[in-house]
């Protein structure tokens, strides 16, 4: 079967921090031969982060639903959100499930005293502290759920150019991912931040295969088109070398690329 490009984590300008336009990147994707391209942008609710409450719904499917319809026999274009901290805002993640979303990524960016890692590393916050806590709001996301796919789950190594592994940690957070149906994203954005390892890389993607984990989704976390698919050879070496499949999804339904 030929390798189909997709990209499952895609910002636009309906994130607080990205200004690239919707169809900049159906463009983008139809030259760079991406046949299914996701856009996930952010929902945030933490009072501290910039986004907060940014995103706008109604006009981002007013934009979207055009767009479907004029690339449809090119793209496979799909829509979804990536929603921070789902476990705490659990009313308002139920409230965008209820909207016609492909896909709801699951992420972390707030879990030691409110503070987003570039500024705990400003704070000299040690990162033994950093992913002490880290492992535990994860383990508790995952073990609510609600969500398709676990976005870049060792989210502090992009800060810290480093990685702490609490192996039975994440033998329970990935315990739970597969209990609980919720795929798990290599992310690699990373890769753009002279750090040589995908967010997830082998260490973490061994411990998932070994709990039963068969499942992935690919997803560049671009922010301007020059970032769309970026790496997706690295993630697909990835996904080969552990036997994982490959998923997209449509409607909150994973889909297999073969079918």
């Amino acid at each position: 079967m030929k390798n189909l490009i997709c990209d499952m984590h895609v910002h636009t300008e309906y994130s607080c921090d990205s200004e690239t336009e919707l169809e900049a990147y159906c463009i983008e994707a139809i030259q760079k031969g991406v046949h299914t391209l996701c856009f996930t942008d952010h929902i945030d609710y933490n009072i501290n982060d910039y986004g907060y409450e940014y995103y706008n719904a109604e006009e981002f499917f007013n934009d979207f639903s055009n767009l479907k319809e004029k690339y449809s026999s090119k793209l496979n274009l799909l829509c979804g959100i990536e929603f921070a901290e789902p476990h705490l805002y659990q009313d308002k993640l139920l409230k965008y499930s209820k909207l016609p979303y492909d896909y709801i990524l699951g992420s972390i960016h707030f879990w030691y005293k409110d503070m987003f890692p570039t500024r705990m590393i400003k704070a000299e916050v040690s990162a033994e502290i950093c992913y002490e806590y880290y492992w535990n709001e994860v383990l508790a996301a995952v073990s609510i759920g609600g969500f398709d796919s676990l976005a870049h789950i060792d989210f502090p190594k992009r800060y810290y150019n480093k990685l702490i592994v609490d192996t039975d940690k994440l033998h329970k957070i990935c315990d739970k991912m597969v209990k609980n149906d919720i795929c798990l994203e290599i992310n690699t954005s990373s890769l753009r931040k002279n750090i040589t390892e995908a967010m997830p890389d082998k260490e973490i993607l061994s411990i998932y295969k070994s709990c039963g984990g068969k499942y992935i989704t690919v997803g560049s976390d671009a922010h301007n088109v020059d970032e769309l698919s970026a790496d997706y050879s690295y993630a697909k070496m990835l996904i080969d070398y552990f036997g994982f499949e490959e998923v997209i999804f449509n409607q909150r339904e994973i889909k297999f690329l073969s079918q």
